[in-house]
């Protein structure tokens, strides 16, 4: 029973992190040009290291990147 509700919570902990670290990828592109670009590429690199962070621990943990709701993303290429 634990391991299940902690295993939902890390699901959507990735998933609700992952829609984050999007939107902010849409609204740092968006601002470019504007006085807004460099907090937006602040907010945006916040999220980029903690989606990094638990991508890695998944891995070390040698956990599947689709059970922490983080499988389709890939920080470099997605959120840079």
């Amino acid at each position: 029973m634990v391991d299940e509700k902690f295993k939902n919570y890390i699901y959507d902990l990735g998933i609700l992190l992952k829609e984050k670290a999007r939107e902010a990828k849409a609204d740092k592109d968006a601002s470019i040009g504007t006085g807004e670009a460099d907090y937006k590429i602040g907010y945006l690199m916040g999220l980029h290291e903690v989606v990094s962070l638990m991508k890695q621990q998944a891995e070390a943990f040698d956990i599947e990147q689709g059970d922490v709701g983080l499988g389709d993303l890939e920080p470099e290429s997605d959120l840079l």
